[in-house]
């Protein structure tokens, strides 16, 4: 007789073992937010004076100095799992689930895992240069430094928008939005706040978006850049790459996630142009078909 888990052991379970990477990543996020939390606990409480959180933050974060990132170039991607405050981390979290879901009914696991780290690491590059050629910039690079999910969900925000434009989801407040609608908006909004404080964060949100939406271009072309993930395979395999997607000859708003998947996987072999107008008009409808409330 199997034992039960604890809620502890579940939410593990989910995170890590059922392969789902949009689970994976959140718990990622969420532990290291706990822990830097747990490590300021400890310095309230009066157990040490010393700043565990703050030292332990600043072997995470990313510095905007190229001097200091040569110094510290693993934090071109723990900045991206690294957050302080409790907003900060719900509201970044609560976008990579909602858009995140989405994003799993229509691209593969590989994928979306592609997306999320090309967004960060292209958001900290961005970052990067910015601070060290943009002469204005330059004199503030030692004494900036950046740490948030932001560029990742960005990537997967606009990743979404961009290959399912007119799906529509339903906002607290603001009723139907399309998914174009509401990736223009988080754009606008970054662009409007470069005058800001986070200056280097939208900064680094318009590289996680660019890359978003330059990946799904490119997969419509028939370019998997998230292919680097994949085994080597021996050179002398040959790929059958169907041609004819059989759909469903009733209902044709009724699709099932192994039509989609096969006509994804065609896409990404193939080149969106090479879907016949059925299969075009199905992957369309299909985007039509969520309506879910945030």
């Amino acid at each position: 007789m199997a034992m039960k888990r604890s809620w502890i052991g579940d939410l593990w379970y989910k995170a890590f073992r059922t392969g789902n990477p949009l689970y994976a990543l959140i718990a990622i996020n969420v532990v290291v937010f706990l822990g830097l939390g747990i490590l300021s606990l400890v310095r309230a409480f009066g157990i040490t004076d010393t700043p565990l959180s703050a030292y332990v933050v600043a072997w995470l974060q990313l510095p905007a100095s190229i001097g200091g990132w040569l110094h510290k170039p693993w934090t071109l991607v723990t900045y991206m799992f690294t957050q302080e405050g409790l907003f900060h981390i719900l509201f970044n979290m609560l976008w990579l689930f909602w858009i995140g879901i989405i994003f799993l009914d229509f691209l593969k696991k590989r994928q979306f895992t592609f997306v999320y780290f090309a967004g960060g690491l292209v958001g900290g590059v961005l970052y990067l240069l910015a601070y060290n050629l943009i002469p204005g910039l330059r004199q503030e690079a030692l004494n900036t430094v950046m740490i948030g999910s932001s560029a990742s969900v960005s990537a997967v925000i606009f990743a979404t928008a961009t290959l399912l434009p007119d799906y529509t989801i339903r906002l607290l407040l603001f009723g139907n939005v399309k998914l174009k609608y509401l990736a223009l908006v988080f754009l606008a909004l970054d662009i409007l706040a470069l005058n800001g404080m986070n200056m280097g964060g939208n900064i680094a949100h318009i590289g996680g978006a660019l890359l978003g939406f330059v990946y799904i271009k490119r997969l419509q072309s028939g370019q998997d850049w998230s292919r680097v993930f994949e085994k080597k395979r021996r050179k002398r395999q040959l790929r059958v790459v169907r041609n004819d997607i059989p759909l469903p000859p009733e209902e044709p708003l009724v699709l099932n996630q192994e039509v989609i998947d096969r006509i994804l996987d065609k896409i990404s072999q193939s080149g969106y142009d090479s879907l016949t107008k059925a299969e075009k008009e199905a992957l369309f409808k299909a985007s039509k078909q969520g309506q879910n409330e945030y």
